[in-house]
């Protein structure tokens, strides 16, 4: 997560955009906020792509689609802009990094993590294929990891958005080059098959940090191992080997469905930790999970502090009448911008402030005054209040305004 660079928008659509999340060839990606405070993902589509007829048409198609995706392990799809000058969509925001940059920074998951981390993407998958959708772009970089299980992104949209995917057109491969099926290798049609193929290969990097056709050689190098050569699975063993092979398997109609990939990974785990379940990740994955969720509370009140509160404008002068008797046992509200009743004599005091200290006829207690408060007290509340809201308490101690 990075500041705002100068040029980059502070508004989409509705959104407040407040970071940067990240960047590719087609477009970038910001953290931006609604209005009641929700966090989403705004990913903004380059001009120059926004003027070709073809990618707008697809754009809308993917959009369309994606919005009926629904479950609990993905990002959902809360609102876009498929016909403005630049084209954005947003995304339900998950504070953690995504699979490929915590095995590249902590190494590889263990068996048990894997495992879960298998079922929740199966689960996912499951659900939009239901809906008659395929993924096409499952990898490291779509799948984030929360504390509670995984979260598989780009729902539909990845054929439009990735920088490694290209539109639709005769000659052109759609997918990323080292975790797509051979169908996908060879150009002909793909379907849920193919995500599964794809799913397979994204767990064994989870488990060995490798992909298992490799990633460094040329995009023709890797496609040509997809087609024709086995899958290096290093040292994964034991049932897990066997499902991720199956997985891997050439012939689309060998490979299992999602839903028979969730029923055999719980089968694998029956003793270890539940898709769900707090704890499926290691502890240094966990903390900065935990981390990436504390940067996104500091940012809130960063946020909440360089947004000035404006002045109240000066009440312009009038002439006061003296106040009005009140009940015995009762204590008056205080006059617009002053600190305590009206005092019990003296002349009218102009722009509608009483004159101060009118606290003899109030208890001890009532007479001291309240920590924080003074000439412009208010103001310097309201900011600590909203600054304390965004770290989930009080804002220094300072007390609310009336």
């Amino acid at each position: 997560m990075e500041k705002l660079a100068p040029g980059d928008p502070l508004r989409m659509g509705p959104y407040r955009l407040v970071a940067r999340l990240g960047a590719g060839g087609m477009g970038q990606v910001f953290l931006g906020r609604t209005a009641g405070g929700r966090t989403v993902a705004v990913k903004t589509v380059r001009s120059e792509y926004a003027a070709d007829p073809e990618f707008r048409q697809r754009f809308r198609q993917e959009v369309a689609a994606a919005r009926l995706v629904g479950g609990r392990w993905t990002a959902p799809v809360l609102d876009a802009d498929t016909e403005g000058g630049q084209p954005w969509v947003a995304t339900g925001y998950v504070a953690g990094p995504s699979l490929s940059a915590a095995v590249r920074r902590f190494g590889p998951l263990p068996p048990d993590a894997v495992r879960v981390l298998g079922a929740g993407l199966a689960e996912a998958l499951g659900a939009v294929h239901e809906l008659g959708l395929v993924h096409r772009d499952v990898k490291p970089s779509n799948v984030l990891l929360a504390l509670d299980g995984p979260r598989l992104i780009d729902f539909g949209i990845a054929r439009a958005l990735d920088v490694t995917s290209v539109l639709t057109r005769s000659g052109y491969v759609v997918g990323s080059p080292g975790f797509m099926s051979p169908e996908q290798a060879r150009g002909d049609a793909t379907g849920p098959a193919g995500d599964v193929f794809a799913l397979g290969a994204v767990m064994a990097f989870a488990a060995t940090g490798t992909a298992p056709f490799g990633e460094k050689d040329s995009a023709a190098v890797l496609l040509y191992r997809i087609v024709h050569e086995e899958p290096e699975l290093g040292g994964i063993g034991g049932e897990l080997r066997d499902l991720l092979r199956g997985c891997l398997e050439k012939d689309p109609g060998r490979r299992p469905t999602p839903g028979e990939l969730r029923r055999r990974l719980d089968g694998i785990g029956a003793e270890g930790t539940r898709l769900g379940e707090r704890g499926w990740l290691p502890r240094n994955v966990s903390d900065a999970v935990a981390r990436a969720a504390v940067e996104l509370l500091d940012l809130e009140g960063q946020t909440a502090d360089t947004q000035a509160v404006p002045p109240a404008p000066p009440d312009p002068p009038t002439a006061m009448t003296a106040p009005l008797p009140h009940p015995a046992g009762t204590v008056p509200y205080p006059a617009p911008g002053g600190f305590g009743p009206p005092g019990p004599s003296g002349p009218p005091h102009s722009g509608g402030h009483a004159p101060a200290p009118p606290y003899a006829h109030l208890p001890a207690a009532a007479r001291a005054p309240r920590a924080g408060r003074g000439e412009g007290g208010g103001a310097r509340a309201g900011a600590g209040g909203r600054r304390a809201r965004a770290r989930g308490g009080r804002g220094g101690g300072a007390a609310p305004p009336f």
